[in-house]
């Protein structure tokens, strides 16, 4: 999907040349013709899909950038999305196109689905937070009665795969819709057809309730290797299951807004959003590093008489900043990476901390040897600078591990979410400390 191809697309459309473009168009998977959707106007966007069948047209704008679908699908009739799209998908990729209309739009959609089936389904999954595992859902599944025979169960099998593109698992309920266990299709043939289904099913399967957090789901799907995990509500009746593949979209999703977070974004943003959204993403955290260094002028200015006495002190200022936030950093990325993927637990706050000390130990030691060192050269023994920046440095990396450690820990506890804790919060708050630290153990061994 190189510049040259796109512009060769953009000159056939420009030229109203249809079959030229749907050539082009042939082998190409849903996912690349997205792309190439994103790269052009909606009116071309629109020419492209005009030429695609029902069912890669649906494929294509599942693909679609969110912007870049959201945009198109305001400018197209209800009846449109229904009838050419919507009619053509799974039910929670039907959900997640809806999610981004306004309640209006949605209700006239759904009031052009012939299938009052799926209609229906569709309406259910849009009353689930989007953040849950009834969210994610779909509701296309192969399930089986307990007590069925095994030619009775072929034949279900067979009439329910037809409306499916992939089959993952054959759930199995009981009379009531409860989730039974996981019918393996290696028993279909090898047990005797007498059998009954509840006699050679995998009993107990692993499961997820209907408000389970997304974080959640992606762990036990990551935890147990599952390529698909049933989804049960309140009661324990099946109500859909959640796949792979969209459970891979949603940890992409989480990585970068953790990783957003982390760099000091208020809000998601995309390179191509408008500048004022970009900017309102970015200011926040801007505003409140400038009060940060307004705050570290402030408390420098009140140690003249220091710098004074002391001129050479001034050169470790950075040295104290920087080495102070870049340990804060790492210390709380390894807390957050640790509660992200469950290795780590809020319980276990004090064994954490007093792991990190220890670490942060040798590491400040190390370091201030190396910069006692160093002054010890070049200012010699005697000097003032020579011991208060190192004893300043140890004081500073040993408060920036502990705090940087406590810190999401403590966000993690009160609900909040640590990766916040990982970006400019941490490096302010470790400048600041670490500089009235280092003053105060100057001034103190003057």
């Amino acid at each position: 999907m190189n510049e040259e191809y796109i512009d060769k697309v953009k000159s056939l459309i420009e030229q109203k040349e249809a079959d030229q473009v749907r050539e082009s168009l042939l082998g190409l998977h849903p996912a690349d013709i997205a792309e190439l959707c994103n790269e052009l106007s909606i009116d071309d966007a629109r020419f492209i899909y005009r030429l695609l069948d029902n069912e890669t047209a649906a494929d294509v704008l599942i693909e679609m950038d969110e912007e870049a679908r959201k945009e198109f699908l305001e400018i197209l009739p209800s009846e449109t999305i229904a009838k050419r799209f919507v009619d053509y998908m799974d039910t929670d990729d039907a959900v997640d196109i809806m999610r981004d209309l306004d309640e209006d739009k949605q209700e006239e959609i759904l009031s052009h689905i012939e299938d009052i089936e799926q209609a229906g389904d569709i309406v259910d999954l849009l009353k689930y937070d989007e953040d849950t595992a009834g969210g994610l859902m779909g509701t296309e599944m192969v399930t089986v009665n307990e007590n069925w025979s095994m030619p009775e169960c072929l034949k279900e099998m067979r009439q329910q795969a037809e409306d499916l593109d992939e089959i993952y698992y054959v759930y199995v309920i009981d009379d009531d819709e409860r989730l039974r266990g996981v019918f393996p299709l290696k028993k279909m043939i090898t047990s005797p057809s007498v059998s009954k289904v509840k006699h050679v099913m995998k009993k107990d399967p692993i499961s997820v309730r209907v408000d389970t957090a997304i974080d959640d789901v992606v762990q036990t799907i990551e935890k147990y290797d599952l390529v698909a995990v049933p989804v049960v509500d309140s009661i324990g009746r099946l109500v859909g299951q959640i796949t792979v593949d969209d459970v891979m979209d949603e940890a992409r999703e989480q990585s970068e807004r953790d990783y957003q977070l982390a760099s000091g974004l208020s809000q998601d943003v995309e390179t191509d959003d408008n500048v004022l959204r970009q900017t309102t993403a970015r200011l926040p955290w801007l505003l409140i590093g400038m009060l940060g260094g307004i705050g570290n002028s402030m408390i420098l200015g009140n140690f003249g008489t220091t710098f004074a006495a002391h001129p050479e002190m001034a050169l470790y200022i950075p040295l104290i900043g920087g080495t102070g936030g870049n340990v804060g950093t790492q210390s709380s990325a390894l807390v957050v990476q640790g509660l992200a993927n469950s290795s780590l637990d809020t319980k276990d706050t004090f064994k954490q901390i007093l792991k990190e000390t220890v670490v942060a130990s040798i590491n400040a030691t190390i370091i201030s040897l190396l910069v006692y060192l160093y002054n010890f050269i070049r200012f010699g023994a005697t000097a003032t600078v020579t011991y208060s920046v190192s004893i300043g440095l140890f004081a500073v990396v040993m408060f920036a591990s502990i705090f940087g450690t406590f810190v999401p820990m403590t966000l993690e506890k009160l609900k909040i979410d640590p990766a916040i804790a990982t970006g400019p919060f941490i490096s302010i708050t470790n400048d600041i400390i670490g500089m009235m630290l280092y003053m105060g153990i100057t001034v103190l061994l003057s």
